[in-house]
């Protein structure tokens, strides 16, 4: 593995970043979806001072075998490499918002107020506004009266300079954005008005400060580590544990001190003292922060979003009387967002129901805030079912979410688990057993994303509905391991032939499919290997890659956001290439096809080939046993191979290099939808 190279993990993804702002900046894209793009980049860019740059600044001290190859100097080079590309992209968005998104606007009759004064026919309803919705939120606090104000993570904030007389007086003042819609719309007989909730403040804050002088306001925010501070073993309840966690995520180690540009230097020492930045990045912006709530923008233009494409209806599954009698006689697939999501709700809300069902069992690590899966699982216990659940608590950012239903259902008479503290759970699974005489028969969901009706509208995922014994009898011993709370161990092995459990045979499992890959290419044989995945970093795996590209395997990989892996090296990756798209729907689906002289097998998985992924967490990879199902994955994957529109190639430097698109042109997606709508008869 020495004489291999590796990209950084966090430089790969900040080119991931770099695809999704290009996305903002194509003119094709529809208006209000560039605007969306636009909050995706702002919002990643947020996650990645929350939770990358603690690690980046930190490197020196963690103790990964990674981190120690390299050295202080290259330290200092990829956190400069960072910040350049993070400026940029600063910049980028900027001008694309100023240059190109506004004046798009503008000529559709909408006005987004960006850094300018009120227009005389807005000041008015702003007044009014303000003082009828959200003057109640104001809370001012005055840095001379008030000497341990903390900031709270990632909220907006104003720095206001008031004088009274020849008195100063620093006062921070919230801009309660989780309270109220960061935009307020006026509309005048032709036009249409967008205002911050920032600038409805702004104009206001003589209502505010009466009596005294406003001299100055800027606007800055205060970004935090999101980690939790879990230790590998803690003998209370997890629960506990969480929510006293969660209370204090707010008052996390400052990462970044995030300020409008302009401030004066004196006043932004005092306020950087006080509020304890000495440690946190300091850095000049924009007038406006948390620019991810252009996502939620209130734009109603026709054209402006883009085409819809309803949810496909498998008519086999419409027309059948129970979803069951359809899975007992062949393995099923939807693929979500093309197909309807209702089957996934319909296979739990018949087993809910459904006299003859005795136990439910089910994986659960994002699930939606108001959760009809959740809901039906409440329904089933109440039923007088056996339905045990194992709820991941320590699911980035949804925590508190998964907490609550956790508590709720335990109050319904499900039975919770929750994750050791050093694992995370990540599969994505589900086994209802039902009563038929003396038999016990067994049906499952295993799909490549999580139990959530709410990000399965734009996440891409694929879920196997299955009846084979082989695979569920693996994931219900899987559920008693689980349900055990142990660590895995050699001590304590569990036998899978079928599905492929991180920290058991994944890992071993996919080396060895490469092997066999490597074997047929030295026998002169075709081989290939096509790898689809969110993120690619492990380095063994990749290493065992390099070594299949040398053999002469042609590695085909679609990868969305961190790549390791450079390709296209001669002498150690030249059989190697790698596409990522983004275009409409978050590519989130992970595939793994071996050629297998011929006979390709195919697995799909929760599992990304990342340490975490790898080493600390349980996921699960299954294999498509039905030649029909299996066909259906591997044209939905060759379309994505063929994209040469919303698709680029990354090059030796992981860059996004664009395709040049000839005919035929191929949009993956859109090819996708066509092809799952033209087939959903054929399924009768």
């Amino acid at each position: 593995m020495e004489q291999y190279r590796f990209y950084n993990r966090d430089l790969s993804w900040l080119t991931f970043n770099e695809q999704v702002m290009e996305q903002a900046a194509n003119a094709d894209t529809p208006l209000l979806e560039r605007i969306k793009f636009l909050g995706i980049c702002s919002s990643n860019l947020d996650e990645f001072y929350r939770v990358r740059m603690p690690v980046i600044r930190a490197l020196h001290k963690i103790g990964t075998k990674e981190s120690s190859e390299i050295n202080g100097d290259e330290r200092a080079i990829i956190l400069q490499k960072v910040i350049d590309i993070i400026n940029k992209l600063q910049v980028r968005f900027g001008s694309i918002l100023t240059t190109q998104i506004i004046p798009a606007l503008k000529r559709d009759k909408v006005h987004l107020l960006y850094n300018e004064a009120l227009p005389q026919v807005v000041i008015q309803p702003v007044r009014d506004y303000f003082m009828g919705e959200v003057m109640a939120f104001m809370q001012p606090v005055s840095l001379d009266k008030n000497k341990f104000f903390f900031p709270e993570n990632n909220k907006l904030y104003f720095m206001v300079q008031l004088l009274d007389g020849d008195k100063e007086e620093i006062v921070l003042l919230n801009i309660p954005s989780d309270d109220l819609p960061r935009f307020y719309t006026v509309k005048s007989v032709d036009e249409q008005y967008i205002i911050f909730l920032d600038d409805v403040i702004r104009f206001n804050l003589d209502k505010i400060f009466k009596g005294k002088t406003v001299k100055s306001c800027y606007s800055f925010k205060v970004t935090r580590d999101a980690e939790l501070d879990l230790k590998d073993e803690y003998s209370g309840d997890l629960s506990d544990e969480i929510a006293d966690q969660l209370k204090k995520r707010d008052f996390g180690f400052a990462t970044r001190f995030l300020h409008q540009a302009g401030i004066p230097l004196r006043i932004l020492q005092k306020v950087s003292l006080q509020l304890d930045m000495g440690n946190a990045t300091t850095v000049a912006g924009g007038t406006y922060h948390n620019l991810k709530d252009f996502t939620g923008i209130p734009l109603n233009l026709p054209g402006s979003s883009f085409k819809s494409w309803p949810p496909i209806v498998i008519n086999e599954l419409a027309l059948a009387e129970s979803l069951s009698s359809v899975i007992r006689r062949k393995d099923m697939m939807v693929h979500t967002p093309y197909q309807s999501y209702d089957t996934v709700l319909r296979f739990f809300n018949e087993a809910a129901i459904n006299p003859d069902v005795e136990e439910i069992s089910v994986t659960l690590y994002r699930v939606a805030s108001n959760s009809r899966i959740v809901n039906a699982l409440i329904s089933a216990a109440r039923n007088g079912k056996s339905v045990r659940v194992v709820v991941e608590l320590k699911a980035r950012f949804d925590e508190a979410n998964n907490l609550k239903w956790a508590q709720k259902m335990k109050s319904a008479g499900v039975k919770i688990y929750y994750s050791i503290n050093a694992n995370k759970v990540h599969a994505k699974v589900a086994l209802v057993k039902t009563r038929n005489g003396d038999r016990m028969l067994y049906s499952g969901l295993l799909a490549t994303g999580n139990f959530n009706e709410t990000t399965a509208k734009f996440y891409t995922d694929h879920i196997l509905f299955t009846t084979n014994k082989d695979i569920l009898r693996e994931i219900e011993l899987l559920f008693l391991f689980l349900v055990r709370r142990e660590k895995p161990s050699a001590e304590l092995p569990i036998n899978f032939q079928h599905i492929l459990v991180a920290q058991f045979n994944l890992q071993s499992k996919f080396i060895e499919l490469i092997d066999r890959e490597i074997a047929f290419a030295k026998q002169g044989l075709p081989a290939r290997i096509i790898l689809k995945m969110n993120n690619l970093e492990e380095r063994v795996l990749i290493s065992k890659l390099y070594e299949a590209s040398q053999a002469g395997v042609q590695i085909d990989l679609i990868i969305r956001s961190i790549c390791c892996l450079i390709p296209g090296v001669k002498g150690m990756s030249e059989n190697i290439t790698i596409k990522r798209i983004v275009d409409r729907y978050l590519e989130h689906g992970r595939a793994f096809i071996f050629n297998n002289n011929g006979k390709p097998e195919v697995y799909l998985g929760s599992a990304d080939w990342m340490n975490r992924n790898i080493y600390n967490r349980i996921e699960v990879c299954f294999p498509i046993y039905d030649e029909k199902v299996k066909e259906e994955i591997m044209n939905i994957i060759d379309l994505q191979l063929k994209d040469n529109v919303q698709a680029v190639l990354l090059n030796e430097s992981i860059e996004n290099v664009k395709i040049e698109a000839k005919p035929p042109l191929v949009q993956s997606q859109q090819a996708i939808y066509e092809l799952l709508k033209s087939t959903a008869k054929d399924k009768l």
